[in-house]
């Protein structure tokens, strides 16, 4: 049997059809109809992109494995913001930052939180998240500097970078990013691989075929999950126009997509009670957009002189600040309970709230 024939239909059916609607899309619009058609294989190639990734990384195993979702998802990212910067320049210059800060506030609270609660669903009242999970929190600085100074430089006034500030805040995201992967796949890999192996452990790896075929409807997922998403957008915001709501709520928008892939996963891995992995694909997605997303838009700001607002206001830094806080106390004492789960999504219900209601 072929690689494809081990393939479930679905998997390469519904990215195939994405792609299809995407160029129908390009040359018609999105609207009416079409329009929620579209939504629909959208959210359908997002499961079809899930499965994908899981077969490549389990092929590869832990803790590389986790690094291929979390890469993709920044793809996705990068790839609607710099369409949306370019074609909407003077009405999106904080796009970036309320995509990424709103990455942050939805791993790090919404999905964390989630993660949490099915864990505790999945074993006891108590759920162990060992000192693993202290090294992707460490290495949230670089959200704290290409949002926070913005405000107390005085090169440049407003909530932006001088070019050459930009340019240090993009090096410094990388840089603090590779650490984070050569920490997690070289020097320490041990402290991001499983206590426990679960019944995925134990299944034979796909073989080197049926991982490349997944590879490759990978990428197509992705493409239209990207075109996709970059044709809704105008729908996205007149209903958010409609609605009278912030701006920044469509940079939600777009947080909420780029995330629903690793979201699942992470989810999928806590109701199987693999708290460990999850909460890999879930900080590892956080620190994938800061390290990653930040340098990208920055090039693109720089080469078409566009402004880039990256600063945040004072709700968010105040969210951010408790953020941090909360994760510092959930993730390094080695054990979590229901309760720490539930702070955390009472902080994601806050900031949807303060969002839409600011």
């Amino acid at each position: 049997m072929s690689a494809v024939g081990r393939i479930p239909w679905w998997t390469w059916a519904w990215p195939a059809l994405a792609l299809a609607i995407m160029l129908g899309t390009t040359l018609v619009g999105a609207t009416g109809v079409l329009a929620a058609v579209a939504a629909a294989v959208l959210i359908l190639a997002v499961f079809a992109a899930v499965y994908h990734a899981e077969m490549i990384a389990h092929r590869i195993g832990e803790p590389f494995g986790t690094l291929v979702l979390a890469v993709a998802v920044t793809v996705i990212e990068v790839g609607l913001i710099v369409s949306i910067m370019l074609g909407f320049a003077a009405e999106k210059p904080g796009l970036a930052r309320d995509t990424v800060f709103a990455v942050v506030m939805i791993v790090c609270n919404g999905i964390v939180g989630l993660c949490l609660l099915l864990g505790a669903c999945a074993t006891t009242s108590k759920v162990s998240t060992s000192r693993e999970q202290a090294p992707p929190w460490r290495c949230l600085p670089p959200s704290p500097f290409s949002r926070l100074f913005c405000h107390v430089t005085s090169t440049t006034p407003g909530p932006v970078f001088s070019r050459s500030q930009l340019v240090f805040a993009a090096v410094i995201s990388l840089v603090l990013y590779g650490s984070f992967v050569f920490v997690k796949t070289v020097r320490h890999r041990d402290y991001f691989l499983p206590l426990q192996a679960g019944d995925e452990a134990h299944a034979s790896p796909p073989s080197t075929s049926t991982a490349l075929v997944s590879l490759g409807l990978l990428v197509v997922a992705l493409l239209a999950i990207v075109g996709l998403g970059k044709a809704l957008t105008p729908a996205v915001e007149d209903v958010v126009a409609w609605l009278g709501a912030p701006k920044a709520v469509v940079g939600i928008a777009i947080a909420m997509l780029v995330l629903l892939p690793e979201g699942l996963a992470a989810l999928r891995a806590a109701r199987a009670n693999r708290l460990q992995t999850s909460l890999n694909l879930a900080l590892g997605s956080a620190l994938a957009s800061i390290g990653l997303t930040v340098p990208a838009v920055a090039v693109v700001s720089i080469a078409l002189g566009q402004r880039l607002e990256l600063g945040l206001d004072t709700k968010d830094t105040v969210l951010l600040v408790l953020t941090r806080f909360v994760g510092v106390i959930t993730l390094g004492t080695g054990r979590t309970t229901v309760l720490q789960g539930i702070v955390h999504l009472v902080i994601f219900a806050t900031f949807l709230f303060l969002a839409v209601v600011p």
